[in-house]
């Protein structure tokens, strides 16, 4: 039995709008350059310290902190305005469902962001294990957080999927032996070749052919 391990952002969910509008929020009340849907595909995947920093004009980079904490709470009051499933990924998470595929979740957004998220969107999915970034483990592509979904979802990391739509999520696999799987309609999925995933989907259904 092959397990399933998803990324969040990008993957199972599409949250660049309401990430967009907090941090393009914080950038204008500090009186800095807003940036476009495009840039901040660039900006995701390393979790959000490195999302601000990267968002911040250059001079400003060594007040991540502070507009870290604004961003944060910004985000938390706005975290599902306009974000929804990709098309075709509860029918595939049914589907898995149905085949008894252990599954789980596994993102470096904070972790009570993704436990929000995904219990308000994917509520009815028996999840076996949902993390997120957490204090003192270490953040993707570190094979950390990796092991600890694995244990709980009972799979060996050869036999587990892991889907995610950018180079972090290859290394990811790769760093944690896991076989990993590109979601093309994500955030980066030009980069997924490239970077050495062992297969590229075009849809979410195409996964079940990989069980």
């Amino acid at each position: 039995m092959r397990g399933v391990l998803f990324d969040l952002d990008g993957t199972l969910v599409d949250t660049l709008a309401d990430i967009v509008a907090a941090m393009n929020h914080v950038l204008r009340q500090a009186g800095f350059p807003t940036h476009d849907e495009a840039a901040y595909r660039g900006f995701i995947g390393w979790g959000a310290k490195t999302l601000v920093e990267k968002a911040l004009p250059e001079a400003a980079r060594g007040e991540a902190e502070r507009h870290l904490a604004a961003f944060r709470a910004r985000y938390l009051a706005h975290l599902v305005v306009e974000t929804k499933p990709y098309p075709g990924v509860r029918a595939l998470l049914t589907a898995l469902e149905g085949r008894g595929v252990p599954l789980g979740v596994l993102s470096n957004k904070p972790h009570a962001m993704t436990e929000r998220v995904v219990s308000q969107l994917f509520p009815a999915v028996p999840w076996k294990i949902v993390l997120g970034a957490r204090e003192g483990v270490p953040k993707k592509p570190d094979p950390a957080g990796p092991r600890q979904a694995l244990g709980a979802l009972g799979v060996a990391a050869s036999d587990c999927l892991y889907v995610g739509d950018t180079e972090v999520d290859v290394a990811t696999a790769r760093n944690a032996g896991m076989i990993a799987v590109g979601a093309r309609w994500g955030f980066r999925g030009e980069v997924l070749a490239e970077a050495g995933a062992d297969h590229v989907l075009e849809a979410p259904d195409e996964l079940l052919a990989l069980l």
